[in-house]
Formats: structure tokens, sequence, C-alpha cells
């Protein structure tokens, strides 16, 4: 992996299905009933991405959700242009969790744009009396900090390449952005022309 031009990093209390969300993008898979071991420290993942005509390299960071690896979780959204800050529909303690974790965004990394994002909506589906949290309370909240809400599920792969989609076109959508893709696209250019050599005879 020779750069990352977007750095994204996945926040969120234990099980709420943050591997699956990035296993989901990157390599479009859910294993099912397999279960995953959890997260120590972070997990990285990277993904070709394409917005405002661009291709641009996604680097995204899967935190560990337990909190005795939270200050952990600080080094690696430091930087990070997106956070992902998950929380599971089913599961009122992972909404509370998700919160801490926007604030903690708002206090040391001021300019991350925060991405809402309810897991597991397949769950609601098979039974809508699982809700653990209205959505309208939700939007009220995601609106008040200026955050875009999506719901997804892993499972079937509703709403998540869309999510990171969204991800892409806002960050292409700043220009300073655009400006510093273009640079690095020119230089690679230049550094694969620089290393072609031609030998006389």
């Amino acid at each position: 992996m020779s750069r990352v031009d977007l750095k994204v990093v996945l926040l969120g209390s234990e099980y709420v299905g943050k591997t699956s969300l990035l296993e989901r993008y990157v390599y479009d898979r859910f294993r099912g009933q397999v279960p995953y071991q959890n997260t120590i420290g972070a997990a990285f993942a990277a993904k070709e991405a394409e917005a405002n005509g661009r291709k641009f390299m996604m680097g995204i960071w899967d935190t560990a959700g337990s909190e005795r690896y939270e200050a952990m979780s600080r080094i690696y959204y430091r930087g990070a242009k997106a956070a992902i800050v998950c929380y599971d529909i089913t599961n009122r303690p992972s909404w509370d969790r998700a919160k801490f974790w926007i604030n903690e965004l708002r206090r040391y990394e001021e300019d991350c744009k925060i991405y809402l994002v309810g897991t597991k909506l397949d769950i609601l589906i098979d039974n809508s009396n699982q809700r653990a949290v209205e959505l309208d309370v939700i939007t009220r909240y995601s609106d008040g900090i200026q955050a875009k809400l999506i719901e997804t599920s892993s499972k079937t792969g509703e709403n998540v390449m869309e999510l990171f989609q969204i991800i892409a076109d806002d960050y292409m959508a700043n220009p300073e952005n655009v400006r510093q893709v273009d640079e690095t696209i020119t230089l690679s250019g230049r550094d694969k022309r620089g290393s072609c050599c031609f030998v006389s005879s």
C-alpha cells in the first residue's frame, strides 16, 4: 500500500458489527454464523474509491470496541477525515456508547466528518419491534451534530456501498482534497516514468 488519500476510522462498542461492515465493503463478504475474533487495537484495510471523476485510495481503520482499548483507539482516529460511528439498532447501550465516541471526536478531531451508522438493519426487517431507540430521536440527534445518518445491514449488504460512496463523494466535494489527489496522481505518474530504464547498445 503506497498511499492513503482518505483516512476513515470505524468507532463503536463491541459486537455492533464494525468488522462485518468493513468486510462487506472491502471484500463483499459476510461470515454469517462464523464468530469474529475481537479486534485488538485496530485492523486496517484499503480500497480504491471513485468520486468527482477521480480514483483515490480510502484507508479504513477498524478499531477495537472494548473500553479497555479506548486510549488506543484515539491513536487511530487522529488525522482521520471521516469517522463511521456505529451502533446496533437493537441495542440501547451501543447507542449510548456511540454518543460517547462522537463527543470524543468533537473534542480531539473537530474537522473529522461524522457518519452515524445503525447496523443490523436486517433484524428489524424480520422483527420491527426490536428497534432499541426510536428513529426520530436518532435523526434529531444526528441533525443536531450535523452528521449524516444511515442504517445498514452487512448481512444483506443494504446501504453498505452507499455509505462509503457518500463518504467518498463528500471527501471529493472539497476542492483542497481534489487538489491533493490530483497532485498524488501526478507524482505517481512521474515515479512510474522515472523507474523505466533504457539501455543503448
